[in-house]
């Protein structure tokens, strides 16, 4: 979906469109959620400090976060959705895969059902959607990005190699900020320059991802579409309106935590082995902080007594802006049965475009 959360603030206060909307808080503390076309114009973007954002465009427009409203339009879009495939890995309210092989339509064209998918959710919700299309999630991911907002494009199995060599390696999804810049340094800028490096020469500089970048830029990527995405952990985490440097303090906002970690790990019916403490210091520097105990876990106090010897394993180095709790090595993630609607998974992907 394009510019998700801005989009319908705008789709539902007609007062709204065509000006520069945040989704997010306003306050000195705030981080924007989304932003509108029109604040994107002026660099606003999602994670960023609302401080930064009203700097860079003055006239930003802060709306405050509805995710209700966002579910349950992202509810009718999946419905739209299944209507061609059950083969469909939801990523977030505003993103999905979807394996059209075996369509509910026979449709032949992946690249038309993309685009009768993108204007059936402009008929049902009024919002606009963009769509990449190829023989992978990987290129797909990355062609989606390609003629946003209200577009779509589509990389042919025979472009896919001059595709991605001429991109820039900071296009690649999964390349983030760190390890472009470390890329840049060992003389990688596109997918091109990616290509000469050799699989032991990748590994050796960037661990287990190096056997990643070596097999995507060859447009090898072998992970299927999973209908019924696994959850792999569950967290909350709060932003303080000041920051904290009393550790007394810091176990009442982790105890509020604990507490809405309970309700969601009670709500998802999930429990979990490994509890992980994240520390936003005032100089917006991250730290986590993980232990594993031999039993699962889902009730506040032991999340809560687990939480407060990993705040006290050391000494805060700053004062502390956000705290956070997270539980992953979930009891979800034992292996399971394939569901009856995956039996032909072998056959995605191998159709005409």
């Amino acid at each position: 979906m394009d510019a998700f959360y801005a989009s319908v603030e705008q789709l539902d206060n007609p007062e709204l469109r065509g000006k520069a909307i945040a989704v997010g808080g306003s306050s000195e503390r705030g981080v924007v959620s989304a932003a509108s076309y029109e604040a994107r114009k002026y660099g606003v973007k999602s994670a960023m400090s609302s401080v930064i954002a009203k700097r860079n465009c003055p006239h930003l427009i802060f709306v405050k976060t509805r995710f209700d409203r966002y579910r349950e339009i992202s509810q009718r879009i999946r419905e739209i959705f299944y209507e061609y495939t059950d083969l469909v890995e939801p990523l977030s309210l505003d993103e999905a895969y979807l394996d059209v092989t075996e369509n509910k339509k026979g449709n032949p064209s992946a690249s038309l059902i993309a685009k009768e998918i993108r204007e059936k959710i402009k008929e049902k919700t009024g919002l606009n959607a963009s769509a990449g299309i190829s023989i992978n999630k990987f290129i797909a991911k990355i062609a989606s990005d390609f003629n946003k907002p209200n577009g779509q494009k589509t990389v042919n199995p025979e472009e896919v190699e001059e595709f991605l060599e001429v991109l820039d390696i900071r296009k690649f999804h999964g390349v983030g900020k760190v390890t472009a810049e470390k890329m840049y340094m060992l003389g990688i800028f596109t997918g091109k320059d990616l290509k000469t490096k050799s699989l032991d020469y990748l590994t050796e500089k960037f661990g287990k991802s190096g056997a990643h970048y070596f097999n995507v830029v060859r447009g090898i990527h072998l992970s299927e579409v999973k209908p019924n995405r696994i959850r792999k952990s569950l967290g909350a985490e709060r932003t303080f309106n000041e920051n904290i440097s009393s550790e007394i303090f810091m176990l009442e906002r982790l105890e509020n935590i604990a507490e809405e970690i309970e309700r969601r790990l009670k709500k998802s019916k999930v429990a979990g082995k490994t509890i992980t403490l994240k520390i936003k210091y005032s100089d917006f520097t991250l730290q986590t902080r993980s232990k594993t105990v031999s039993f699962y876990i889902s009730s506040k106090e032991l999340i809560l007594e687990n939480a407060r010897e990993l705040l006290y394993q050391e000494k805060m180095k700053d004062s502390v802006r956000l705290l956070g709790i997270s539980l992953s090595n979930l009891n979800t993630d034992k292996s399971e049965k394939k569901p009856k609607e995956e039996k032909e998974i072998e056959v995605q992907l191998k159709f005409e475009f």
